[in-house]
């Protein structure tokens, strides 16, 4: 097995993968409607028997804000192709630009401002949906933010819409 299959991807290998991925035509309403996050580029090694062994290939993740969907796929960075996609309802981990629009959006709302300390600060962003079906985060993209002092337990949790960009929910930690 060729070692530079472990490589990381450069950055002209993750350009051709969400080029790739997003010119397949099945996926032609993700790509048109353009509401859609990268939650993931890496790259992946597979092992013999694997149609794709000894080959260059890239797991793409994205999540589909407007069919509430998840793609993930692999593509063949070799023949320039998605060789296995699979569209489900689950919902991946939060990308890094998805915890950075959490954290944004929580910070930007009148009730988070008002309910944090003077030294409070943005801890954690997760990921999170709810069990209560009432709850808007029980059916669409969310995060909670975590609020409070480094190195002491949070004080403040935001629940943030990812889809709308809007905080749904400001509640004190210890209720949380």
């Amino acid at each position: 097995m060729d070692p530079a299959l472990f490589d990381p991807l450069t950055e002209g290998e993750r350009a051709d993968a969400l080029r790739v991925l997003t010119e397949d035509r099945r996926l032609a309403t993700m790509a048109k409607v353009a509401r859609y996050r990268v939650v993931a580029v890496e790259p992946l090694v597979l092992k013999p028997p694997h149609a794709l062994f000894g080959r260059r290939v890239a797991r793409v993740v994205t999540y589909d804000y407007a069919s509430d969907r998840c793609v993930d796929a692999l593509v063949d960075l070799d023949a320039g192709v998605v060789a296995n996609l699979q569209i489900h309802e689950s919902q991946p981990m939060l990308g890094r630009d998805e915890e950075a629009q959490a954290v944004a959006v929580a910070l930007a709302d009148e009730r988070v401002k008002r309910e944090l300390g003077l030294s409070d600060e943005p801890l954690a962003a997760l990921h999170y949906w709810s069990r209560r079906d009432l709850e808007i985060s029980s059916s669409r993209r969310s995060a909670v933010v975590l609020f409070g002092q480094p190195g002491a337990r949070a004080t403040l949790v935001a629940v943030v819409d990812l889809v709308d960009s809007q905080v749904t929910e400001v509640v004190p930690a210890e209720q949380w």
